[in-house]
């Protein structure tokens, strides 16, 4: 029986580093996506990356108002809200597929 422990340590350590490599691999494959959502009916388009940075903006020139500019930014905001909002979205999602949050195998309880 004193053989039982030490492998049961080994198979669980090897699964930790199995889980670390498919977690390292999802942030990898979240980080080269790109999510775009528009706001103002399309009038103002944001790209930002899976690691959150802003890759672009586009707006039509219908709403580069030099009186208001504050519309513009707003709908930059609102639509650069969308990507990242799709973005922490799709990671959570990314993460429950690899069992994030599950108890490897009845271990804690």
């Amino acid at each position: 029986m004193a053989q039982r422990p030490k492998n049961d340590m080994r198979k669980l350590m090897e699964q930790a580093q199995q889980m670390q490599s498919q977690l390292a691999a999802a942030q990898e494959e979240l980080s080269a996506k790109t999510y775009q959502g528009t706001a103002g009916g399309g009038a103002v388009t944001v790209v930002v990356s899976g690691a959150g940075r802003l890759v672009s903006v586009d707006f039509e020139s219908t709403v580069l108002y030099p009186e208001d500019p504050e519309m513009a930014w707003d709908l930059v905001v609102a639509s650069a809200n969308q990507n990242f909002t799709a973005a922490t979205e799709d990671a959570a999602n990314s993460m429950g597929d690899l069992g994030m949050g599950m108890d490897p195998g009845g271990l804690l309880g």
